[in-house]
This record gives structure tokens, sequence and C-alpha cells, in this order.
């Protein structure tokens, strides 16, 4: 039997949404950790601002999951990162932390677009499913 080859909507992409997703997000995570401990801390030694990162270490789970409520409300989170972002690549003094920024806007971009094509994907593939009567995947743990 021989399978049609997969649409540029198939499960590759969403595989490929859900790896955009989690490498964005932890870029984000990595950025930030070393933004201010090492490379542009606004003190010297690192700032408390590191502790930004924490909310963004709440959703990698849901996303190695494929939780698609975690894509959902991390597509809204992830703008308060951007806003950051646009607002420190204006603002700060220092070329590097122009840059670090700039950095952090495009990763935020890069997670926004994953979320929502992935979400997108998903609720096609289920209204495929559906009209097509196959059955449908069920999230772990959750009843028949």
């Amino acid at each position: 039997m021989t399978h049609p080859p997969p649409s540029i909507s198939g499960p590759m992409s969403v595989s490929a949404t859900r790896w955009l997703a989690v490498g964005s997000l932890v870029g984000l995570i990595v950025l930030g950790l070393a933004w201010e401990m090492w490379l542009a801390p606004l003190r010297p030694g690192g700032s408390w601002l590191a502790l930004k990162v924490l909310p963004l270490v709440v959703p990698l789970a849901g996303l190695l999951k494929n939780r698609m409520y975690t894509y959902r409300w991390v597509s809204l989170m992830v703008w308060l990162y951007f806003t950051e972002g646009v607002v420190r690549a204006w603002s700060d003094a220092d070329a590097l932390s122009r840059g670090l920024a700039l950095a952090e806007v495009l990763l935020c971009l890069a997670l926004f677009v994953a979320c929502a094509w992935h979400v997108r994907l998903r609720l096609r593939h289920a209204a495929e499913a559906r009209r097509q009567g196959a059955p449908l995947e069920q999230p772990e743990g959750a009843a028949p």
C-alpha cells in the first residue's frame, strides 16, 4: 500500500512547528539568562532581571507534551518579551545590549509564528479527520 506524499500542512509541518516553538522558547530562556548574568547585565556581576526567564520555563513541559492549550497561551505571553525587546533595542545605550534585544525580538516572532501555525495546522487536521470519520488522537491522560 502506498501512502500519498505529505502535504505542506501534513504531520511533518506540525512536527516542524512544534520543534520551532520549543527551540525558540529554549533560545529565549538561554538568551535571557546569558544577557542578564554575563553578556550585558544592568549591573556588574549580574542582575535580578535574570528572573524574567522563569515564566518562560513553565510552558516548556506543555510544549514538549504537545498540549494545544499551552501553544495558545504562549502565543499571547510572548508579546510581553517582544515588547521588552523592542523597548530595550530602542533605548539601551550599549550596542551589545541592543543586539541582544533584537535577537529577543526575532526569537519572540519565531515563537509566535510557530505557536500560531501549530494550532492552525492541528485544528485543520482535526477537522479533516472528523470529515473523513477517522478517530482523533486522544491527548495523554484524556478520557475517551
